[in-house]
């Protein structure tokens, strides 16, 4: 209801909070960190957000990011090793481009849907009616998922997969496919760098002589291709795409093969294997491949489902390649970048020069650092190492919402300052020195720009106007984030602190008014036309300016260059010391009735799901002497949590899933609520560990672990 300040030490049972003024709350924010960019350097301050696909921070989180450039700070931690890696991070590797975070799948067009690891029902509504509306005309639906939830009981395929074992099934169906001709050859051929040729003494792209910038491909006879045009000595329909070559140059000669002959081998490899690994029969692998190409043109989603394993960035790198061979990128109803509402961008993308600066660069010069995000790993491990002296986060609830709950406090608690902006006060702001108050979306008024899902929503820009007061006195995130910008000495790059001048700036390219959206509150149309296949005009924004089946960006730094399977780096596979005493795969899935790790003090929704549960097949259960509603314990290497057992019989025995954000009570249903950590917490990240993360983007591997589960 108000700003609050920190009378006790971090720690402390109870903070002690003393109300404040908001210019006493903001000075000393402001006074904080500026101070500690001046003695310990820009990097040593943090700002962090949550997640914008989750929460109301999709109507400010460009601002945030705004702000935390103007003043210097390299460091944003917004959970993308979590929660984006997979839709805008890995897939630049393949693409060059976020797919399929900005190319969104075209529903209302699609032939066929494929959802890997996404559960529209829970997570994007717009998209579980759009895919309804589609499988009413006729369209096929594939859903890979451990768990058989929302839309995968309509689905023609449900592959019941192996957490964590994505990338074995992916390159399965890709051998399928090759195998039987089920690919756009001549997609494949002018679209990818397939035909280039791989060295089979090194293993790498062949380089013509005297050119260190120009590949090699073969025609009957090598023949140059030069990146920087995009073009070949000839025409792409002469280019092979098997066979071994051998070609002359100036070390001598050289026995080469085609990057898609070498492609088709490594999936061909992996394919005995694969319904072992997976547990999806062969069979119906070949069929899911099968619906895959004779029911295009494809759209898919993944969301986090895949982003949470170990071995993220090759997963994602597999089904990225799978889905180029269906030709169907930016393709009407494939995945389209639909075109945009003109307007100015609030943050512009970081320069290559401050992402140098990133926490976890050093380590991970591919990950998330160099786009500008930190990961809650890096965060905590500088936190503890003295080189972060200052945090801001914006309803960020790093506590429950990363992996090792318990290392995540001792690091919160090492920053000298931490300021907190939220709705509520949570196990984040209990370890904060301010905590500021903040308006609910329905309280605040915010411009949205088109929203992404479709061209048709694309095209519509609203003012939201707010639907009742705040409580107390809470601002919205826009509001704190414009005054703090006048006190840090950037209000010039904020219009002075003028909201509506900076909505006015954003909608200038388009030619609306802030008063013709107020006049129509449900939006105003700009009339656009969806342009397809775009890449024709332009290439791919990759070094080869072709899709990437092969990347030397990730060869050159140790990595795969093709798509590679690796087992879950905690597994019953790859950690038979630890399977004898925790057997069963451990994954998790948000609940249908909350968000995160919120509203679970709203009695309306808690009243559905009284207490945290953990799925599990009966046979399991009764193993071990567990009845349905039993209250169980989690037991993992790092500890044990609780929840009551629910029964799901469409689970593998050896697969339980979990439920992550219960730390709340319900006064109104007489629930009180669990401790964060230690007896009686059914806090499910306190057990799940960080580490060891994807070696690329430091993901966490908070899906596919090792578990028990025991009656309590």
């Amino acid at each position: 209801m108000y700003p609050v300040r920190r009378t006790a030490p971090k720690g402390a049972a109870d903070p002690g909070w003393q109300r404040i003024s908001w210019d006493e709350a903001l000075d000393t924010i402001a006074a904080r960190l500026t101070a500690a960019a001046h003695e310990y350097g820009p990097e040593s301050v943090v700002f962090a957000s949550a997640s914008p696909s989750t929460s109301a921070m999709s109507d400010s989180i460009d601002w945030v990011d705004r702000l935390r450039r103007a003043v210097g700070s390299p460091n944003f931690a917004v959970y993308m090793e979590l929660c984006a890696w997979g839709r805008m991070g890995a897939p630049q590797f393949t693409f060059g481009a976020p797919v399929p975070a900005a190319y969104m799948p075209d529903l209302d067009n699609a032939g066929c849907i494929l959802f890997w690891g996404y559960n529209p029902s829970v997570a994007r509504l717009a998209h579980a009616t759009a895919t309804t509306a589609a499988l009413r005309r006729g369209a096929k639906l594939v859903v890979v998922d451990p768990r058989r939830a929302g839309l995968a009981s309509k689905a023609d395929h449900w592959l019941r997969v192996r957490p964590g074992t994505d990338s074995a099934l992916a390159l399965a169906m890709t051998h399928v496919m090759i195998t039987h001709g089920w690919y756009d050859e001549d997609f494949v051929r002018r679209w990818t760098n397939a035909p280039l040729l791989v060295r089979g003494d090194t293993g790498e792209l062949l380089r013509a002589d005297g050119d260190p910038a120009g590949y090699v491909a073969w025609a009957g006879r090598p023949v140059r291709y030069d990146p920087s045009a995009g073009q070949y000595e000839v025409d792409e329909s002469q280019l092979d795409l098997s066979g071994t070559h051998v070609v002359p140059t100036a070390a001598g000669q050289v026995v080469c093969r085609p990057v898609f002959a070498v492609l088709a081998e490594e999936c061909a490899r992996m394919t005995p294997e694969a319904e072992d690994l997976t547990g999806v029969p062969a069979e119906e692998i070949e069929a899911c491949a099968r619906t895959l190409w004779e029911s295009r043109p494809v759209a898919f989603y993944t969301w986090s489902g895949l982003e949470q394993h170990s071995n993220v960035t090759q997963t994602v790198r597999a089904i990225d390649v799978l889905y180029t061979l269906t030709g169907c990128l930016d393709a009407p109803g494939g995945n389209v970048l639909f075109s945009a509402v003109p307007s100015n961008p609030v943050a512009p993308r970081a320069a290559p020069a401050e992402q140098v600066h990133t926490l976890g660069f050093a380590e991970r010069p591919l990950g998330p650092a160099r786009l500008g995000f930190v990961t809650g790993s890096a965060l905590y491990e500088a936190a503890l190492g003295g080189r972060v002296r200052a945090l801001l986060t914006f309803g960020a609830n790093l506590v429950m919402a990363h992996g090792d709950t318990a290392r995540g406090r001792k690091a919160l608690a090492a920053v000298d300052f931490v300021a907190h902006a939220d709705l509520f006060l949570n196990p984040t702001a209990e370890l904060a020195d301010i905590v500021l108050p903040v308006a609910a979306a329905f309280e605040a008024e915010a411009l949205r720009i088109g929203f992404e899902t479709s061209q048709d929503a694309q095209s519509l820009v609203q003012l939201r106007t707010p639907l009742a007061a705040p409580r107390g006195e809470a601002r919205s995130d826009l509001q704190i984030v414009f005054a703090l910008a006048e006190r840090l000495g950037v209000g010039d790059q904020f219009f002075g602190g003028d909201i509506e001048a900076a909505f006015r700036h954003q909608l200038e390219p388009a030619g609306i008014t802030l008063e013709q959206l107020r006049d129509n509150p449900a939006g105003v149309r700009v009339p656009l036309t969806t342009a397809y296949r775009k890449y024709r005009d332009t290439g791919f924004r990759t070094p080869t300016r072709k899709i990437e089946l092969y990347s030397e960006t990730l060869g050159a730094a140790g990595a795969p260059p093709l798509p590679a399977y690796s087992e879950p780096a905690t597994s019953p596979r790859s950690r038979p010391d630890l399977a004898a005493e925790f057997p069963l795969v451990l994954t998790c899935a948000k609940s249908l009735w909350f968000c995160e790790s919120q509203h679970r003090g709203i009695a309306a929704l808690r009243k559905s799901t009284p207490d945290p549960q953990v799925e599990l097949h009966p046979d399991t259960a009764a193993a071990r002497g567990i009845a349905a509603g039993d209250w169980v314990r989690i037991s993992t290497p790092a500890g044990s949590v609780r929840a009551r057992a629910k029964f799901n019989a469409g689970l593998d025995p050896s697969v339980v899933c979990g439920q992550h954000g219960w730390w709340q009570g319900c006064a109104d249903l007489d629930l009180s609520g669990y401790p964060v950590e230690g007896p009686g917490s059914a806090n499910l990240n306190l057990v799940l560990p960080q580490q060891p993360g994807d070696p690329i983007s430091d993901s966490a591997p908070l899906r596919s672990s090792l578990c028990d589960i025991t009656p309590l």
